[in-house]
């Protein structure tokens, strides 16, 4: 851990903004006089394997070839560490209303649809994963950390030999070792706008293997036969997002959350 007025790649630490499994997020200024607020993602010690150190370089990689206001805007990259724009209003759980969550639902749409047609998928499409500015009315909400993110051209010759995305929104495709794309997204989009609308994803089983299961072979659970507020039509909508076969979903993220909230006005 790095302390308050220490410099770390030209920049002057601040105060930590979070830890993740693998590194610590700081609040940092770069060290010229005139240098603005940046994130500062530095892996930890132990997490400096080449695997760790590979997937930050992705992270990268992939989100400096975008330009979105909804994508997260990253600056610098260094050995285990990379400097990003500060978003500080926390994730996309914390907006306080129905609507508001379905305006982050709504550019995140509009971000994943983008780096699809720039042949990118974001493969970890959570919660988590949409931070929200401070402002959240005039600066909305960033889809965040590319590092498991792919090419669409990967899928030749594509093989996973472990699952890295987060299982509770993982699209059967990538659970089954298959090439993802735009719509394993749009899969996990879905499981994150149940998350958001209602307070857990599709689906809960206790265990992994539990939750691998109902992801391969269930049916989304029918949401409104337990939340008054949520029309029927909202199943049938989730359902198709779902579906199991990626060809089968919505043509797009943004058809299928404008669907979402035509169905919830």
């Amino acid at each position: 851990m790095h302390g308050p007025g220490e410099v770390f790649g030209g920049y002057v630490i601040e105060g930590v903004l979070g830890h993740g499994g693998y590194a610590t997020v700081y609040r940092a200024r770069h060290g010229s006089a005139s240098g603005g607020a940046v994130a500062l993602k530095v892996l930890d010690e132990q997490h400096r394997h080449l695997a760790q150190l590979a997937r930050l370089r992705r992270e990268f990689d992939f989100a400096h070839r975008l330009d979105h206001p909804h994508v997260i805007t990253v600056y610098e990259r260094g050995a285990g560490w990379l400097s990003m724009e500060v978003v500080s209003g926390g994730n996309a759980a914390a907006l306080p209303t129905v609507p508001d969550r379905l305006a982050a639902l709504t550019q995140i749409a509009d971000a994943l649809d983008y780096i699809h047609n720039h042949g990118i998928v974001h493969c970890d499409v959570k919660t988590a994963n949409i931070l929200v500015h401070q402002d959240f009315r005039r600066d909305g909400a960033v889809l965040i950390d590319f590092g498991v993110a792919c090419a669409v051209t990967d899928d030749i010759g594509y093989q996973a030999d472990h699952i890295e995305a987060s299982i509770p929104y993982s699209a059967p495709e990538l659970l089954t070792g298959h090439a993802p794309s735009g719509a394993t997204d749009e899969y996990a989009l879905a499981c994150t706008a149940v998350e958001l609308l209602t307070g857990t994803t599709p689906f809960t089983a206790d265990s992994r293997l539990g939750q691998i299961r109902a992801h391969l072979h269930s049916a989304p659970p029918r949401r409104s036969r337990e939340i008054d507020w949520l029309p029927r039509v909202f199943d049938a909508i989730l359902a198709k997002a779902m579906a199991k076969r990626p060809q089968d979903r919505y043509r797009s993220c943004r058809e299928f959350i404008s669907m979402v909230a035509r169905a919830l006005r």
